[in-house]
Formats: structure tokens, sequence, C-alpha cells
């Protein structure tokens, strides 16, 4: 018998150290916040202590009659299962009270405290015996309601999170529902642990790796943001404004219909570039065109000499937004404003597995090792290509000679919805 024990005792140690393990990742992590923090290692806590009033249950069990001993671990082990679920709560949505489960949790605690004068709810007789009394299944009811309102909980949370991030909570609250079950029709007198135990010993170590995948979508979503405001602000450039306004403001004198003109696209211009603040989705390619064109009219009015042509064969796809009137834009202010007859072409074209967007000019050219520093006359470009690799897999090179003009292109990977 004392080596069955002790070889029991060895199964428990994988559960102990996947906790150790986790105490210190969650110890180390700068990035869990605070109240997630607090809320594992209380888990943790009360998870081991589960595990210890599993074994010392088990070994009253096989001991020998030591029925009040026996009563106090039982107690401890119906009080601590439901709390546990209850705390994963604060795990999906930290921002809750959750007083009714609480509450249930306080009806729980009372109930199986009666065991101690009573056999209402369990009871262990002279003989080292477990009798169930007519309320011995309220950890089971209370742990119940816990698990189904975790699933409601984890579906409604995970609807602003990327799918691959939504089974983590759903299917160990699934698991939870199966250890329970295996726990009341199964016979684990002869093993050191329930099937619950082991349950959540594992599903706090995936609830941690389900709190990293939201902190990861979620900075990316921040980023991407502070790209797209970035992006606007790059774009409208205070000189930009200023120029536009004076050019409306002499048409106003000169050509009243040209600066009435000027004026609607300038405020269509504006109303895009804000639009985009809020654009996660791709475009099609036709809708980024179409903004291009309204930019580039508007800089030919100040700028005769700039031609932008437009060769757009292939229009069946979708990229991010605001991504060929940056580089037009870099194009002119950088490049051809300075030749006689200045040339932007913009061409479109369908490759082998891919969507070809070719942005070339004849300007002065410039070194395209100068776009990973961090001058602002090239933030247009890095930001078109962290976007583009990001949302759609995409990528810009960039070929530039100095003194004959500048080539970028972009290649998008076809879709298998994409025409052919």
């Amino acid at each position: 018998m004392a080596w069955i024990t002790q070889y029991n005792l060895i199964l428990l140690l994988p559960l102990v150290l996947q906790l150790a393990g986790l105490t210190f990742v969650v110890l180390i992590d700068p990035y869990i916040l605070r109240k997630h923090r607090n809320i594992m290692l209380i888990n943790i806590v009360l998870i081991l202590s589960l595990i210890i009033q599993n074994y010392t249950g088990y070994l009253l069990d096989v001991g020998g009659a030591h029925p009040y001993a026996r009563t106090v671990v039982g107690i401890y082990g119906y009080c601590v299962r439901p709390t546990i679920i209850v705390l994963l709560f604060y795990l999906v949505n930290p921002d809750q009270s959750y007083k009714l489960f609480w509450a249930l949790l306080g009806v729980n605690y009372v109930v199986h405290l009666t065991a101690l004068f009573s056999g209402i709810c369990f009871s262990i007789d002279a003989g080292n015996h477990f009798q169930r009394g007519p309320l011995g299944y309220t950890c089971h009811v209370v742990s119940a309601i816990a698990l189904v309102y975790l699933m409601v909980l984890s579906l409604w949370q995970v609807r602003r999170t990327p799918k691959f991030g939504m089974w983590i909570p759903l299917i160990n609250a699934g698991i939870v529902v199966l250890s329970v079950l295996a726990d009341s029709f199964v016979d684990y007198r002869a093993y050191p642990a329930t099937y619950l135990t082991i349950t959540v010993v594992s599903s706090s170590v995936f609830y941690y790796i389900w709190l990293q995948l939201r902190f990861v979508w979620e900075h990316e979503q921040a980023l991407l943001a502070e790209q797209r405001i970035q992006i606007m602000m790059s774009q409208i450039q205070p000189h930009f404004l200023y120029n536009t306004l004076s050019t409306i403001q002499a048409l106003c004198r000169t050509d009243p219909e040209k600066a009435s003109e000027i004026t609607e696209k300038f405020g269509t211009y504006l109303r895009r570039n804000l639009a985009s603040l809020s654009q996660t989705e791709l475009v099609p390619i036709r809708k980024d065109l179409e903004h291009t064109r309204v930019y580039a009219e508007i800089e030919q009015v100040r700028f005769p000499n700039v031609h932008v042509e437009y060769d757009t064969a292939d229009l069946d796809f979708r990229l991010p937004a605001l991504s060929i009137q940056p580089l037009v834009e870099n194009a002119i202010r950088h490049g051809v404003r300075i030749r006689e007859q200045g040339v932007v072409k913009v061409t479109t074209r369908r490759g082998e597995g891919y969507h070809e967007i070719l942005i070339q000019d004849n300007g002065k050219g410039f070194d395209p090792a100068l776009v990973t520093q961090s001058d602002e006359s090239h933030i247009g470009i890095r930001n078109v290509r962290e976007r583009l690799e990001q949302m759609c897999g995409g990528t810009l090179e960039i070929e530039s000679v100095i003194g004959t003009g500048t080539t970028i292109t972009i290649r998008i990977p076809q879709k298998e919805g994409d025409p052919n």
C-alpha cells in the first residue's frame, strides 16, 4: 500500500510543475494586465490547494476510518471547485462584478458546511463510507450554472476578437463539463486527483495562452489604427492644405467655375482621408484609383507640368485603403515637379498568381535605402509597405536611379475568389 501511495503522489508532480511554470510566466509577463495577473495567481493558489485536497482525501479514504477529517476535506473540495470556475469569468471579462454568482457560491458554502452536523448534503459514517444527502448535488448544480454562463460570456466576448481565438475558452468549458461527468460516474478513489482537478490545471494554462492571443490581436489593431492616423496626417500636410486653399482663393478671382470644381474635389479628398481612419477592410482597387485621381487633379492645377497617366488593365482585386495615392503624392512632391514634363504612370496588371501595380515616374530619383530611415519624406512608402504586408500579404519593391526616375512595384497575392 505504501508504494502505491508514493506512486500516486508522483502522478501529481506534472500538475504541480504546470502550475509552477504558469506562476513564473504570469509573474514575469510585462504585458498581462494587473487584474488578469491577480486573478491568475489567485486561481493558481486555489488549484494547488485543490490538488492537496484531492490527495489528502485520497489518503483518508484508503487509510482507514477518519470520518470527521474526510468531512472537512470534502467540504473544502466542494466549495473551492465552483469558485475556480467563477474566477475564470474575470479572465474573460474582468469589468463585471458577478454578484449573483458570488451569492450562489455563498449558498454552496452554507449547504456543504451543514455536513459538519447534518447529513442533508453529505456525510461520512463510522465505517468511512460516503453518503450523499438530498442536497448532495449542490456543488454540481452551481458548477453547471457557472459553466453555462462561462460559455455564454466567452461567446459574447470573443465576437470582437479573431475567430482563431474563440475556441480556446469554449473548448475549455466543454472539457470541464466532461470532467465533471467523469467524476460523477467513474470511481476515482484509486487515483490521487479527480478529473476536474486535472482539467482546471490545463484550463488555466490555456486561458493564459488565450489572454496572450487577445493581447497580440488588440496590440495589432492599435498599431493599425495608429498607422491609419499617421497615413492621414502624412497625406494632409499643412503645406498641401495651405497651397490648395491659396489656389482656390486665386481661382475665385480668375476662374470661379474652376475654383468651385477644385473646392469640390478638395472636399472629396479630405472626406476620403478621414474615412480611411475607420477602414479596417480591404477596398476595391477602383476606389483607391478614384481617390488618387482626385488628389492628382488638385495638384495638377498648381503644377501644370505634371501629368498622371493610368493604364488599368486589372481592376478585379482589393488592397488596403490609401495604398496608391501616397505613392503618387510622393512621386509628385519629391520627383517630377522639377521636370519640364513630369510624368507619373499608374499601371495595374495581372501576373502569375498575383496582381501587380506599378507607379513609375521620371523624377529625380532617390536612394531606396533611405525609405527604412526615419525621415518624414518617405513615411508614406513605409506605411503602405507595412499595411500591404499585414493586411493582404503583399509586397512593395523600389527601383530608383538618381536623375532618371523611380519605379515602385506592388504585388498582391491573387485570392481564390478573384475573377480570372
